[in-house]
C-alpha cells in the first residue's frame, strides 16, 4: 500500500504541476502575441511648484529640523498644477503629484518621484511617471519616464525641464516631454 501511495505521489504530483504550468504558459503566450503600434508623443506644458503662501502646492514632509527646504534630506510632497502656458492662470491640463527630495549634500540636486496626471483633452485620465535626477541649476535637465497609465500604458521616454522663473514662493518649469507608448 505504501509503495502504491509513493508511486502515485511521484506520478500525479509532477503531472498536476505540468498542467498548471501549461495553462500559465498559454496565457502568457497569448498576451505576448498581441501586436501594438508604438508611437512617440511630444507634450509641452508648464509646472508650477508653489512652496509658500496660503495656496502652497508643495509641503515639506521630512528633513532635518530647522533647515531650509533647499538643505540636504528635505523632502517635499506636491500636488502642482500643470498648465498650457507659463502663467498660473493658463488652462489647467493636469497635476504633478508625488514627491521630490534634496539628494546631494553640496549641490541643489533633486530626486524626483512624480506622476503627471492629465485632466484635459486627448490624454484626460492618462498619466506618465517620472523617476530621476533633477540638477536644478542646469539650464536644461533630462529625466526618464519610467511608465504610465491610460493612453501612456507601457510608456518610456524622457522629459526635458527648463526653469523659467524661480523665487521664494514659486518655481515655474517648462517641460518638453517625449513619450513612447502604444
Amino acid at each position: 500500500m505504501a509503495y502504491t501511495l509513493v508511486s502515485l505521489y511521484f506520478i500525479l504530483f509532477p503531472s498536476l504541476f505540468a498542467i498548471t504550468r501549461a495553462i500559465f504558459s498559454e496565457e502568457l503566450a497569448q498576451g505576448i502575441a498581441i501586436k501594438r503600434e508604438e508611437k512617440t508623443t511630444h507634450l509641452h506644458f508648464y509646472f508650477h511648484d508653489i512652496v509658500a503662501g496660503k495656496n502652497a502646492t508643495a509641503i515639506r514632509i521630512a528633513g532635518p529640523q530647522d533647515s531650509s527646504i533647499t538643505d540636504f534630506g528635505n523632502t517635499m510632497m506636491i500636488d502642482d498644477p500643470l498648465t498650457e502656458g507659463p502663467n498660473l492662470t493658463s488652462k489647467l491640463i493636469g497635476r504633478a503629484q508625488g514627491m521630490y527630495a534634496v539628494a546631494a549634500q553640496n549641490d541643489m540636486l533633486l530626486l524626483m518621484v512624480l506622476n503627471y496626471a492629465f485632466t484635459e483633452g486627448e490624454y484626460d485620465g492618462s498619466s506618465i511617471s517620472i523617476l530621476g535626477r533633477n540638477h536644478v541649476f542646469d539650464d536644461s535637465r533630462e529625466m526618464p519616464i519610467v511608465g504610465g497609465t491610460g493612453a501612456f500604458r507601457l510608456a518610456s521616454g524622457y522629459a526635458l525641464a527648463h526653469t523659467i522663473h524661480v523665487d521664494m514662493v514659486e518655481a515655474i518649469v517648462e517641460y518638453h516631454v517625449y513619450v513612447t507608448h502604444y
